[in-house]
């Protein structure tokens, strides 16, 4: 097996200098979020890119529609259901957390249930737990999926 595939993403992502492993169970919440807001952006814009080159204007609109709070908002709703306790636990921490940023031009609930949502990306991410983030992002796509059909329609 190729020795890239065997150490694994992280592994060469720690490996550069002042990178450091980060201990996600004494994460602030909104540093959770933090990392999981980029985390997640990366899964839409590969996903998006991954459709077909157009032109980038496009395919940031098409990127909107998933990474905006109301749409975080609603795929977590989705996936609460499947969440194990100590994932609600987070998603949960992240949600209650005090902003200094006000929500722009979306509901105080979208936004909070949105940092509990990139809250737990993050805390998944750098417990290095890529597997279970796939189901559940997956779980959440779907929704938004049967979402904006039903709009489109």
């Amino acid at each position: 097996m190729e020795k890239s595939i065997e150490l694994g993403f992280e592994h060469y992502i720690q490996s550069i200098p002042g990178v450091n492993r980060i201990d996600a169970k004494n994460c602030s919440p909104l540093v959770l979020a933090y990392i999981g807001d980029c985390v997640f952006d990366l899964i839409i814009k590969t996903m998006v890119a991954g459709r077909g080159n157009r032109q980038v204007h496009l395919l940031h609109e098409e990127t909107s529609r998933y990474v905006q709070a109301s749409a975080q908002s609603f795929m977590m709703r989705s996936m609460q259901e499947h969440l194990t306790e100590e994932e609600h636990a987070v998603y949960r921490r992240g949600r209650n957390t005090r902003t200094v940023s006000p929500a722009k031009n979306q509901s105080i609930t979208d936004y909070r249930r949105a940092t509990g949502f990139e809250a737990l990306v993050g805390y998944l991410y750098l417990q290095g737990q890529y597997q279970r983030l796939a189901a559940l992002v997956t779980i959440g796509l779907k929704s938004m999926e049967e979402r904006l059909e039903k709009t489109e329609d």
